[in-house]
């Protein structure tokens, strides 16, 4: 493959052990979230252990997939040949519903469009026959 060429494919996720049924969970349309056995703490991005405890007592969960805007910036310079179509599109720091923060972007809006504190609701992208992103969208 031409280095063109690979420089206009956008990246892929590559699960491992504490994220592929994170993945998994979103081929199926549903955001799943760690829940604490030991001290309730809720924790988007997996890992093998709780933040707040350390405990190794995880439970996944599916959340809700509302959330609200917390913070957002909108690319307008694409950061390579692979996005150079998306532009102008919205980032967003999505506070869920569940407590947890993460980060991803708005489809089906005008960027211009954000707002802090605004509603958003999950939506699933399917990219790829065996990878599925969460994306954002106004509620």
């Amino acid at each position: 493959m031409a280095a063109s060429e690979e420089s206009a494919r956008k990246p892929l996720p590559a699960p491992d052990a504490d994220t592929a049924a994170f993945w998994r969970g979103l081929q199926h349309g549903k955001l799943l979230l760690q829940h604490c056995g030991r001290c309730r703490h809720v924790q988007y991005y997996q890992q093998a252990a709780c933040r707040a405890c350390g405990s190794e007592e995880l439970e996944h969960r599916a959340a809700t997939g509302r959330g609200k805007v917390h913070s957002f910036s909108v690319v307008h310079r694409a950061p390579g040949l692979a996005f150079k179509a998306d532009v102008p599109y919205a980032v967003l720091l999505v506070e869920l519903a569940e407590g947890p923060r993460m980060i991803s972007t708005l489809v089906g809006s005008d960027p211009a469009d954000v707002t802090f504190d605004m509603d958003v609701e999950l939506v699933f992208d399917e990219v790829a026959s065996d990878v599925t992103l969460p994306r954002f969208k106004k509620s």
